[in-house]
């Protein structure tokens, strides 16, 4: 659906083209609201993406299972090989530190919603909390004062024969 044509890019020679986005929960796998101003450059066989993505994203709190907002606002710098640089690596090849380079293999267009995705995911944190005070208050206490998660009840009911 929101796919750029690499042709559309190099028309503007070393200029480049600019797109500003502004998806409501459009992309699939994530419920975010996002704003993307990008910038697209040829570079000869390499195609450079940069910009900004500021809005918020839906999470569920990993203590307590609330969703939460949280709030993105990060620079992104994406570089595209038109065609195959390096057919003995995967898909993507480090070229220096934290920068790395997608290979199309020759494809006729960029997917602006896979870019965008995997800018999303790759600044979320690695432990979704929903406040610095939360403690997790939506989880069952047992006699014992232990914290269990009612997700895992299931596993209760499971019997395990000694033979």
């Amino acid at each position: 659906m929101y796919k750029i044509l690499i042709e559309d890019i190099e028309k503007e020679k070393n200029e480049g083209k600019s797109y500003h986005y502004d998806f409501d929960n459009e992309i699939p796998e994530i419920k975010a609201r996002i704003r993307a101003s990008l910038d697209f450059v040829p570079l000869g066989d390499i195609i450079e993406a940069k910009g900004h993505i500021s809005g918020s994203i839906r999470l569920e709190c990993d203590l307590c299972l609330e969703e939460f907002e949280q709030d993105l606002d990060f620079d992104i710098d994406e570089m595209y090989a038109k065609n195959s640089l390096y057919e003995e690596y995967g898909q993507e090849t480090e070229i220096k530190d934290g920068q790395f380079i997608t290979d199309l293999n020759g494809a006729k267009e960029i997917d602006v919603y896979d870019l965008l995705y995997q800018s999303v995911i790759l600044q979320l944190p690695n432990k979704k909390v929903c406040g610095i005070n939360c403690k997790g208050d939506n989880f069952a206490k047992n006699d014992s004062g232990f914290i269990q998660d009612e997700r895992m009840a299931v596993f209760k009911s499971i019997k395990i024969e000694k033979k």
